[in-house]
């Protein structure tokens, strides 16, 4: 049998078994918060690793450039911890934008003097 026709039955098997089994759609929803939680793990464990890897640097950027890089990685996590309540009205989808925008200047300004003075 056909690898792809296979993970396509799967796929479908899988569907099937959240729509018309009892207590599916909690075991989906289940699922779905455990992938997440492994999701949010993961990328805090790579987070720390990215920091002890570069801690000199990090470090050698100077106190207003690493507040500035700590505040916009700060930003970023918020924006995107409360993006599912933001986004529900014109002023708080305004304000995920800007917290968006405003992070990637911040982190373009921390990339730009590491370029210019880093070690």
């Amino acid at each position: 049998m056909n690898k792809t026709l296979r993970n396509v039955l799967i796929i479908i098997a899988v569907a099937a078994a959240v729509a018309f089994l009892p207590g599916g759609g909690e075991t989906a929803t289940l699922v779905s918060a455990l992938l997440g939680i492994a999701l949010t793990v993961i990328f805090v464990l790579l987070g720390i690793r990215f920091y002890r890897e570069n801690r000199v640097a990090i470090f050698s950027l100077g106190d207003k450039h690493r507040a500035l890089l700590y505040g916009a990685l700060g930003a970023l996590v918020l924006a995107l911890a409360g993006r599912a309540w933001l986004i529900t009205s014109g002023i708080g989808t305004l304000a995920f934008i800007v917290l968006l925008v405003a992070a990637a200047g911040a982190l373009y300004a921390v990339w730009q003097h590491h370029r210019a003075y880093g070690y």
